[in-house]
Formats: C-alpha cells, sequence, structure tokens
C-alpha cells in the first residue's frame, strides 16, 4: 500500500514539475535568448489601447453649463488672465511630485486565563436516591459527587510590526479621459536602464482640475483611486527571486 501510495504521489510531482516546465518554457526561452543583452524598454503606447485597460467609471453629478457671457475678456475657470497652461483635456501632460515617508510601529500584547471548575451532587433524587444506589447504580456511586467537572486555559499572543518606506521622485502623466464631472484620469509610465537594471515607475489615478498648481503640477497625495508602482526587471531583479521550484514547493509543501 506504501508503495502504490509512493508511486502516486511520484507521479503527481512528475506531472506538476512538467506543467510547471511547459508554463515557464516561453519566459526561460526569452531570457536565454537576451543571455549577454541588455533588458529591452517597452514601446511607448496608447494607454487605452494596452492590454487589461478599462476606463474608468464612477458615479458622477450631471456636468453643469457654464454661462458665457459674450464680449467678456474673462472665461469661466480660469485662474488667470491670460491663457491657462495648466492640463486640461485628454493629451495633456502634468508633473506629478511623489513624496511618501510612510512610518509604522505597532506592537500588540494579548494574555487571557481561565479557569473553571463545576461540582455537582445528588444527594436527593425524589427519595429514591437508597434504591438507585442499591439496584441500579454501582456500589462505588457517591451522589455527593455525581457529576464534576474542570477546564483550564490559557492563551497567549503577540504581534510587533515595524515598517520604514521613502519615495521621492517625480514624473510626467498624461490625461486619458475627462470623467463627467469634470475631473481628470492620468496615466504614466516611466522607464529607466542602469547596466543591465531597468527601473519602472507607474501612476495612475484620479485628479481635480482646481488642485493642479500654476506650474502644471500635482502632489500624489491629491490623486484620488491612486495606482503606484516601482519596482524593475533585470539581472539584480532575477536574482532576488526565488527558483520556480521553490516558489512551487513553498505552495505546495503543507508543513
Amino acid at each position: 500500500m506504501k508503495k502504490i501510495f509512493d508511486g502516486r504521489v511520484a507521479k503527481i510531482a512528475v506531472v506538476s514539475l512538467l506543467a510547471l516546465s511547459l508554463t515557464a518554457c516561453g519566459s526561460t526561452r526569452d531570457r536565454l535568448a537576451a543571455v549577454g543583452q541588455e533588458p529591452p524598454l517597452s514601446p511607448i503606447e496608447n494607454p487605452k489601447e494596452m492590454s487589461g485597460y478599462r476606463p474608468v467609471s464612477l458615479p458622477m453629478p450631471e456636468l453643469e453649463e457654464v454661462e458665457k457671457k459674450a464680449n467678456s475678456l474673462w472665461t469661466s475657470g480660469r485662474q488667470a488672465f491670460f491663457k491657462d497652461q495648466r492640463a486640461n483635456a485628454v493629451g495633456d501632460i502634468l508633473t506629478v511630485t511623489i513624496d511618501i515617508k510612510d512610518k509604522a510601529n505597532l506592537e500588540n500584547t494579548t494574555s487571557r486565563t481561565r479557569n473553571n471548575a463545576e461540582n455537582v451532587g445528588l444527594p436527593n433524587v425524589l427519595g429514591l436516591e437508597t434504591q438507585l444506589t442499591d439496584k441500579i447504580l454501582p456500589e462505588a456511586f457517591d451522589p455527593a459527587a455525581a457529576i464534576g467537572a474542570t477546564s483550564d486555559s490559557n492563551s497567549t499572543g503577540q504581534g510587533t510590526i515595524e515598517r520604514d518606506e521613502e519615495i521621492q521622485t517625480k514624473m510626467a502623466a498624461m490625461i486619458t479621459e475627462v470623467l463627467p464631472n469634470g475631473n481628470f484620469v492620468i496615466y504614466g509610465r516611466q522607464e529607466t536602464r542602469v547596466n543591465f537594471e531597468v527601473r519602472e515607475l507607474k501612476i495612475a489615478g484620479v485628479i481635480r482640475p482646481e488642485d493642479i498648481s500654476t506650474q502644471n503640477s500635482i502632489s500624489y497625495d491629491q490623486i484620488a483611486e491612486a495606482r503606484i508602482s516601482y519596482g524593475g526587471r533585470g539581472q539584480i531583479t532575477d536574482v532576488q527571486q526565488p527558483r520556480y521550484g521553490q516558489q512551487v514547493f513553498d505552495i505546495l509543501f503543507p508543513f
């Protein structure tokens, strides 16, 4: 029986390794073809034509019509007498300032102890305790200590979280949509290659036109539904990742 079980486990392991090899075949082939070469940069693409892109759809109030006065030198919505140079239409570019300094230090300790003891006796049972003891219950039965229960539980928990993150950079983003209430959907991607490592920065979200400064820039904390990604790819990133076999082993191994 043990040999049959071991054989089944071996077959499952072989099938899993084959499936993993077929899945990673494309990426492995690409990596072998790129030996000794710099990782390629991604081409500039239209965000709306990228795989996985979905237009933003949120509940919005109706856009109010702005009354335009004839022969007026002032246009509603402007913050300057001359032409407003800030981004205000699809395709316009603005600068996003990212200055993240997050720190968190949490420590929790929980201790709980509980002791319970219950003793129940049956010295009188409708006057039939003598007959019960003599005829039904065994001789060693003691009515004064008929039922007894004790319980003892002890639980202790302790957790600590320490986090310190800091990102300071600036990047350009493009307006990809204008929502019904006038807010802008922005998207930006930046790639920098240094030697054999590509660093990639992505940002997306929704902003208000009035939050754009006169320098045509906006801070990351004024972006709603912000999605900020900072990562990379290349030799250093590849070395930092566990091998495929180790990742599968960590997922499947139950102990």
